[in-house]
């Protein structure tokens, strides 16, 4: 094996209007101040876009995704599921938004074939730890490997390990830093479930991550980090980021950072021969006919396909297909949406000197 090829997105909400579309929904209610039915957020997205399949199947929010997918054949397809997979009532008070998908809506994650979901971020415990429980049965009985939260604190921060040709691993952990909106309170402790929580992204937590995963890994290991970090809107990477992102990779620890929790696309680079994904977006929700952000084109989205070098880790190419969403589900993105996608992370990876083009696929690639 010479190289890994990956796939990764941006997050992954699959609840509230989704679900609601799917072939079995969890009961509408909600506990939001302005929306008190995920039936509104069907209908938003009616409104904007119209009509949509009052009962799609699990496949639907995958749209053209899952051609790309069946194309590029990655070794491993990573997302952050930020959604509870649970029909638990026990939501979390005074949370405003609360996403959760039925169980028997789990071949929506599966249909995508899905390997590993993380689960580090700020959406995983809005329906309490009963919410996680099942959550995290219901993907195990899936056979897709979770991160970033369990039973305690040991589990929660445990890597996935997923198995490669030659005897290689992927290792995959996840942090929820407190900086995306996740309560100290959802942390993971010695005696109860919850997240692999990250109270701030200082020198002294980047050394004693990339320390543990740099004794943890084996020779030929690939070892992926990611980070739900930061606020929903900006594309400003700040210094105390870029400082943490490249401490893991200087450790030893970090062969690619996978950062997200911006519900838009931000600027990647290249520290080191390893790549930084500062912020990847949103890849499916129900946003569809909510205004006020269009200036950061949330619905716009990228499929990241990084290939690694089996040996070192070292990144060899970045590619990323740019799509959309469109009628609750991910289509190929338009070719206005397309070059604004181009020009932006043009815009933002030049800060960090890098440039991106536009193949005659119409996908982008990183060069460094």
């Amino acid at each position: 094996m010479q190289h890994v090829r990956l796939f990764l997105c941006g997050d992954v909400m699959t609840g509230r209007g989704i679900d609601q579309i799917l072939p079995h929904p969890c009961a509408p209610q909600l506990h939001e101040r302005y929306c008190r039915s995920a039936h509104d957020y069907v209908s938003l997205a009616e409104q904007a876009n119209g009509p949509l399949p009052p009962h799609a199947d699990a496949t639907y929010p995958w749209g053209d995704a899952l051609a790309v997918l069946d194309s590029r054949q990655p070794h491993a397809r990573i997302i952050n599921l930020e959604t509870a997979v649970t029909t638990s009532d026990d939501h979390c008070a005074g949370k405003e938004v609360l996403y959760r998908m039925h169980p028997d809506n789990v071949g929506c994650i599966a249909s995508a074939r899905i390997d590993c979901c993380v689960l580090a971020n700020n959406h995983v415990l809005d329906w309490g730890r009963a919410g996680l429980r099942e959550t995290l049965a219901t993907l195990h009985r899936a056979g897709i490997r979770t991160s970033g939260a369990g039973a305690d604190e040991t589990d929660a921060a445990a890597p996935a390990t997923l198995g490669l040709a030659d005897n290689r691993t992927l290792r995959i952990y996840a942090y929820a830093a407190e900086s995306s909106g996740v309560p100290l309170s959802w942390a993971a402790t010695p005696h109860q479930g919850g997240l692999n929580f990250l109270p701030d992204i200082s020198m002294k937590h980047a050394d004693e991550i990339g320390q543990r995963m740099a004794a943890e890994r084996c020779a030929g290991d690939i070892v992926v980090i990611s980070l739900h970090w930061g606020s929903n809107w900006g594309f400003e990477v700040g210094d105390d980021e870029r400082a943490f992102a490249h401490r893991l990779i200087d450790s030893g620890g970090a062969d690619l950072v996978y950062g997200h929790s911006s519900h838009h696309v931000r600027g990647m680079e290249v520290h080191r021969g390893r790549l930084v994904l500062y912020g990847c977006g949103d890849f499916l929700n129900d946003y569809e006919g909510i205004r006020g952000h269009e200036r950061f084109r949330p619905d716009l989205a990228l499929m990241y396909f990084p290939v690694v070098d089996a040996d070192t880790g070292v990144l060899l190419e970045m590619s990323a297909v740019p799509m959309q969403i469109h009628h609750l589900r991910l289509r190929h993105a338009p070719a206005e949406g397309a070059s604004w996608l181009r020009t932006t992370l043009a815009h933002e990876n030049g800060k960090f000197g890098g440039q991106v083009i536009q193949d005659d696929t119409g996908a982008l690639l990183l060069q460094w």
